[in-house]
C-alpha cells in the first residue's frame, strides 16, 4: 500500500502529526509512506525512517487569496513527482483547499479529510472523497490519530502517543555541551510565538529567570529562533541574575535540549509542541488559543491561563484591540513551575526549595 500524508506547515501541527504517522508505520510495517511538507516547515521531517518519500513544496508565493487557476497551476507543477508515485489514498491532515488539491493531485483515488466543521477552510471538501466527523473537545493529536484510524482502519489506541524525530550525533552533543555548561539542571525558557497575540511580555522572561535562580538555585536558557532576536535582548535586560544564558539551536538540536531540560516554560508555539514531544515537563503560558486543544496531552503538564475575562473563549484573535489575556503575574507562573517540578518529582530542587522556606 502507498499512503500519501499531506501535512504543509505549521511546525507545530506538523508534530501533532507525527503520533498518527507512528501509528501508521506501526500497523503497515511494510507499506510505502509519504508526506508532503511546505520546505521552510520541513526540517523537524528531514532524516526521519519512518517517511520514505519526504516531498517538500513551496507555495509561499502563493498568496492566500490567489485565484483558483493559479493555485492549481502552481500545485500541479510542484506535485508532477507525486503522481508517479502512485498513492493508493492520500490523508489530508491539514484542512485547506491547497492541501486538499495536493491530495487530489497526487492521483489518490481515496482522498480522507475532516468533516465541514473541523476543516480550517470548508470549501476544501468537494476535492476529498471521505470525511471523517471529530467528537467536539478533541486535542488536535487525538483527531489526527481519529482521521488516521477512520481512514486506514488501524487497531492502536488513539491515547498511544509517539513523536518520532530524527536527530544527529552533533545536534546531541551541543545540546549535551550545553547542559552540562549549567550543571545539568536547566529551564527552558522560550519567549517566542508565531503571533504577537500569543506572547507573554519577553520582559517577564528575565524577570521569571531570576526568580528561578533565587528560589530553585535554577539557572535558565532562553530560546529563540530567527528573527527573534529583540525579544532576547528584552528579557536579558530585564534579567538582573547574570545567569541567563541565551542560544539559537535549530528545531532538532532544541528537541535534544527540551530532553534534557528540568522544565520548561513557553506559550503556544512551535517550539513549545517539539519540547512536548521531547518529554519536558512544561509549563505552558496560553491566551487566545486553547490548551485543550493545543497545549500538552500528558495530565501533569500544566496551563497558565486567564479565565477571569469574559472575551478570552476559542478567540484565535492574531490581532486583538483588548489585548490582557497575556496579562499574567511572574510570580503566578512562577508557582506553576514550582507545581510542574514537584510532579516531576526532582528531589535535589525540592530540597534546596524547602530548605528556604524553613529559613
Amino acid at each position: 500500500m502507498r499512503i500519501l500524508i499531506v501535512k504543509l506547515g505549521s511546525i507545530g501541527d506538523i508534530v501533532h502529526t507525527l503520533p498518527a504517522l507512528a501509528a501508521i508505520r506501526r500497523s503497515f510495517p511494510e507499506a510505502e509512506i509519504g508526506w508532503v511538507v511546505e520546505r521552510r516547515s520541513a526540517e523537524i521531517l528531514r532524516g526521519n525512517a519512518l517517511i520514505d518519500r519526504l516531498i517538500e513544496i513551496d507555495t509561499a508565493k502563493l498568496r492566500r487569496r490567489a485565484k483558483v487557476e493559479e493555485l492549481v497551476g502552481e500545485l500541479r507543477r510542484q506535485v508532477r513527482e507525486i503522481k508517479s508515485l502512485k498513492f493508493d489514498i492520500a490523508l489530508d491532515f491539514q484542512g485547506l483547499v491547497k492541501s486538499a488539491l495536493v491530495a487530489k493531485l497526487s492521483g489518490a483515488k481515496r482522498r480522507w479529510g475532516f468533516a465541514r466543521s473541523e476543516r480550517r477552510e470548508r470549501a476544501s471538501g468537494f476535492l476529498l472523497t471521505n470525511k471523517v466527523k471529530i467528537p467536539e473537545k478533541t486535542h488536535v493529536i487525538e483527531k489526527n490519530l481519529l482521521l488516521a484510524r477512520a481512514a486506514l482502519g488501524l487497531d492502536a489506541p488513539t491515547r498511544v502517543f509517539e513523536f518520532p524525530i530524527a536527530t544527529s550525533p552533533q545536534e546531541e552533543r551541543d545540546a549535551a555541551n550545553l547542559a552540562d555548561r549549567l550543571g545539568g539542571r536547566f529551564a527552558i525558557l522560550n519567549p517566542g510565538g508565531g503571533w504577537a497575540t500569543k506572547l507573554w511580555p519577553a520582559e517577564n522572561y528575565g524577570r521569571l529567570a531570576d526568580r528561578l535562580v533565587e528560589e530553585f538555585h535554577l539557572d535558565s536558557i532562553l530560546v529563540t529562533g530567527p528573527g527573534e532576536g529583540p525579544l532576547a535582548a528584552k528579557a536579558v535586560e530585564a534579567s538582573q541574575s547574570g545567569r541567563l544564558v541565551t542560544a539559537e539551536p535549530n528545531l532538532k538540536g532544541f528537541y535534544e535540549l527540551a530532553r534534557k531540560a528540568t522544565v520548561y516554560v513557553g506559550g503556544d508555539t512551535g517550539p513549545t509542541h517539539i519540547a512536548i514531544a521531547a518529554g519536558a515537563p512544561i509549563v505552558g503560558i496560553f491566551g487566545p488559543t486553547e490548551w485543550w486543544r493545543n497545549g500538552s496531552i500528558r495530565p501533569d503538564d500544566i496551563c497558565v491561563e486567564r479565565t477571569d475575562i469574559g472575551c478570552r473563549v476559542d478567540c484565535y484573535r492574531r490581532r486583538c484591540s483588548n489585548w490582557i489575556c497575556m496579562d499574567i503575574e511572574v510570580d503566578r507562573v512562577l508557582r506553576a513551575v514550582e507545581e510542574r517540578i514537584t510532579r516531576a518529582g526532582y528531589s535535589s530542587i525540592l530540597s534546596n526549595l524547602n530548605g528556604k522556606k524553613a529559613r
